[in-house]
């Protein structure tokens, strides 16, 4: 299988807004199939199809301690958010080695199709709250920087242009996505 290439931020193509996938055929699945594969081999917990230049609305996430949770949203809409918050210093594979502490609703309800395009509702709280809320961003076209100061977004995303154009841009591999906060 083949690993998809992951956009670093500040590249244009990450504040695309994703697309509705209108039908989940075998295309489909093999989009979600080397997004797990990316995802397992940069040592994620979440990866969006935006962050690897398919502008689908394809999310797919495994927060498990032995990655052994496959959860994959397709067309995900949120349903409701609670009131309480949580803190989680967040991470993401398209801003490597960097990692700002972010509120979240700590609670999440979601309705969107499964990996077999069937219609379900999740309901999640603490860290694979964060991770969907997260990954929609990204599916809108936002990142984590985009919840802290501009001065620490342009701070990241100078250190990372000039990161890359010295070629000592690493990948995010051991690192963990989200770390608690509170």
């Amino acid at each position: 299988m083949n690993k998809l290439k992951v956009l670093h931020f500040p590249d244009s193509r990450l504040r695309i807004v994703a697309k509705k996938v209108e039908n989940v055929d075998q295309n489909i699945k093999d989009i979600i199939d080397q997004m797990f594969f990316t995802m397992y081999e940069e040592k994620g917990i979440g990866l969006a199809a935006t962050q690897v230049n398919i502008h689908k609305r394809i999310i797919v996430i495994d927060v498990s301690e032995k990655k052994d949770e496959r959860i994959c949203l397709i067309n995900p809409a949120i349903l409701s958010l609670s009131n309480d918050a949580d803190i989680y210093e967040e991470g993401c594979l398209s801003v490597p080695g960097f990692y700002e502490n972010v509120s979240r609703p700590k609670d999440i309800k979601v309705s969107t199709l499964n990996y077999n395009g069937e219609l379900i509702e999740i309901e999640a709280s603490g860290l694979l709250s964060t991770c969907i809320q997260h990954e929609i961003d990204h599916l809108n076209g936002k990142l984590f920087v985009d919840h802290i100061s501009s001065l620490k977004r342009n701070r990241i995303a100078k250190k990372i242009v000039k990161l890359k154009k010295e070629g000592t841009l690493t990948s995010r591999k051991n690192t963990p996505n989200y770390k608690s906060a509170t």
